[in-house]
């Protein structure tokens, strides 16, 4: 069978009557049954990407599909709202500007698995527009862009729950190791180590033609203008314009389970100190004050931290260390999970393994014990399914597991591990204030410049 290309599908869709002008939108009548009238209606923005056929986007939208009503659908690139229409039988609305969107449909929840740079702007457009929301992670790209969110959130009185599922699922083990560090069977003093895997140093790489369908000016939305590469769309983790590398890719899962097992889900960090290397395009000493403020340009490669060791230390003296691989001289080491060490002893937590004596040697009523503060942490709720959590604290209008004021502070956390790598020096931070003190080089990197018309 021949490979069916981006240009064959536009072609047959426009044949078979699909409308692939932008703003898409497909008039619905009567498509839907009388028992759907009792779901939620929900629209899905962004749904395509580069993990597999969909993105982490598509594959939330699915499952919001399965508990609510699917109404509409927006996707910058025109196949994406082909394809995910299609899953969804076909009579989907479909945008690809987010702004037509709302101004045309009214849904009660809206999902958002978009490019990190967008995430914000969307999910302030959609709360004030009366919506609850689901977002992917990392949810930010800047300190101030957390605050706001939290501002909005709180203003608005919507639900917002955020994509960190290690909260909810992979056999509950990450939220049990952090009932069993609170339960403090590891000691009062307990430091964690994270590891996150190093991000790759590749490019400069050659500007391409922009694919048939694709809205790349509004795909680059609020970030500085770039020529169309397909490694800039899709490993755009990699580039600080719209990520912050491994650190608040993986670090939104890890450096939050270690923040909020160590009890500082609502607080954070008053120091950070670290070294890394960055791509080898990056020249040393670089001005990333000047690069965020347009002033600076760099080579169209990715700039993220390739290797990194970064400590952020607690008022009462717990560290929890961030690195691309942990290894030390007692043979300990690993490349992705998270390791939490008292005076009492240690666990490794990971989503393929969670292992350590403090585990093992677990009583039967110490496992009951454990249990309920595992309830407790989830808000007196059954843990088990990050979406139907969503759900379910949409209809107690209560805010979900992975609320929006405590992955604040962890992204605040990973934030700060790039300003300390980018500025090369230690930080001190003042977590009830957010800010750096006595640093306005350092202050100055919490927010960034947008670019004008677009969000």
């Amino acid at each position: 069978m021949r490979r069916t290309t981006r240009r064959d599908f536009l072609k047959n869709s426009a044949a078979a009557g699909a409308v692939i002008s932008a703003p898409m939108i497909w008039t619905r009548s009567s498509a839907r049954g009388e028992d759907a009238n009792s779901k939620k209606t929900v629209a899905s923005i962004g749904v395509g990407g580069s993990r597999g056929r969909y993105s982490q986007g598509g594959y939330i939208a699915g499952e919001a599909a399965k508990l609510g009503q699917m109404i509409a659908v927006c996707d910058v690139d025109q196949l994406h709202n082909e394809e995910f229409n299609m899953e969804q039988g076909g009579q989907l609305n479909m945008y690809t500007d987010y702004r037509e969107l709302f101004d045309v449909e009214k849904p009660d929840i809206v999902t958002i698995g978009t490019p990190d740079h967008w995430h914000v702007p969307i999910a302030i457009r959609a709360l004030r527009a009366g919506c609850d929301v689901y977002c992917e992670k990392p949810l930010t790209l800047t300190i101030q862009e957390g605050i706001e969110l939290r501002n909005v959130v709180e203003e608005t009185g919507q639900i917002f729950q955020v994509g960190t599922q290690q909260r909810s699922e992979n056999e509950l083990r990450f939220l049990k190791a952090v009932a069993i560090v609170q339960s403090g069977r590891l000691g009062s003093n307990v430091n964690a180590y994270v590891s996150l895997g190093g991000g790759p140093p590749d490019g400069p790489f050659d500007s391409a033609e922009v694919p048939d369908g694709l809205d790349w000016d509004m795909w680059v939305g609020p970030a500085p203008w770039a020529e169309y590469s397909e490694q800039r769309r899709r490993m755009f983790r990699w580039w600080h314009e719209y990520s912050g590398g491994k650190i608040t890719d993986w670090g939104a899962h890890h450096v939050d389970i270690a923040q909020w097992a160590l009890g500082f889900g609502d607080s954070g960090p008053v120091k950070v100190s670290g070294t890394g290397n960055f791509p080898p395009q990056i020249p040393d000493n670089f001005n990333w004050n000047a690069f965020f403020d347009g002033e600076a340009t760099l080579p169209s490669g990715y700039n993220t931290a390739t290797e990194f060791v970064v400590n952020l230390e607690f008022d009462n003296g717990s560290v929890l260390s961030v690195h691309n691989h942990y290894q030390r001289d007692d043979g300990t080491e690993f490349e992705n999970g998270i390791l939490f060490e008292g005076e009492s002893g240690r666990i490794f937590v990971n989503r393929g393994k969670f292992t350590g004596k403090p585990l093992d040697d677990l009583t039967e009523a110490d496992n009951l014990d454990i249990e309920e503060r595992m309830v407790e942490l989830y808000k007196g709720k059954q843990p088990g399914s990050h979406m139907k959590n969503f759900f379910e604290c949409i209809e107690e209008r209560v805010q979900p597991v992975s609320d929006v004021a405590t992955h604040h502070r962890t992204m605040t956390s990973c934030h700060m591990c790039n300003i300390a790598l980018w500025l090369g020096r230690d930080l001190q931070w003042d977590p009830e204030a957010e800010h750096f003190i006595s640093d306005d080089q350092a202050n100055a990197l919490m927010t960034r410049k947008s670019r004008d018309g677009i969000v």
